[in-house]
């Protein structure tokens, strides 16, 4: 990241992340519009590449191969995980929150045209996708890392109670339906914070209140 190329011993908090994981951001919603605008164009990868300012991938050369053989000995270099996201009850929690929304949706399937409802899934799904990248991070001295996605996941649940709220309002679900939707939202939201509280002293703990600028 730039800014930080000459601070290899320094370890980067959940705002350095925060700031990465942005640019990221911009470059994927550049990369997917300059697809979309060259989708047909036989010259498409090449055109991309330049844009993207990918100049490895100019000369022509065809890295399907070696691409292939770095993640094949990455595989067998990967000592066995005993655990992963998977089984973390903060993740379970949310999984199903998605599993119940989709029977939501199966209960009425014109849910699938509300723009509530759409949100309140697809934030719902973002979530539980941000709490798998924050608790699946192999080295654990990311911290910073870990509590910049728990960040994004909280983000993403607020998104998805506010959805919650709008279909109670606009009717299109139950009291009986929301209060059981809440408590899942709830469930989650919560579990999230305290995950970022018990990160953010671990972080102390670890390179001290001057490093930490929460």
């Amino acid at each position: 990241m730039a800014g930080f190329d000459h601070q290899p011993e320094r370890a980067w908090d959940e705002y350095d992340w925060e700031r990465f994981l942005q640019q990221q951001d911009h470059k994927t919603e550049k990369y997917m519009e300059l697809l979309e605008k060259y989708l047909d164009d036989p010259n498409r990868d090449q055109i991309i590449a330049r844009e993207m300012g990918w100049t490895q991938l100019l000369d022509g050369r065809d890295w399907t191969q070696e691409v292939d053989a770095l993640l094949e000995e990455e595989e067998e270099e990967k000592p066995p995980q005993p655990d992963s996201f998977e089984d973390h009850s903060l993740y379970r929690a949310a999984f199903a929150l998605t599993v119940w929304i989709d029977h939501m949706f199966d209960q009425d399937a014109t849910l699938q045209n509300e723009p509530s409802a759409v949100k309140l899934a697809t934030h719902a799904a973002l979530a539980s996708a941000k709490l798998a990248a924050a608790l699946s991070g192999e080295d654990v001295d990311e911290i910073g890392m870990t509590i910049a996605y728990l960040k994004r996941a909280l983000k993403a649940i607020t998104l998805s109670m506010d959805a919650a709220a709008a279909l109670l309002r606009e009717k299109r679900i139950a009291a009986p339906q929301h209060a059981v939707l809440l408590q899942r939202l709830f469930q989650v939201r919560d579990g999230i914070i305290t995950l970022i509280g018990e990160y953010r002293c671990e972080w102390r703990r670890r390179f001290g209140s001057e490093g930490f600028r929460g």
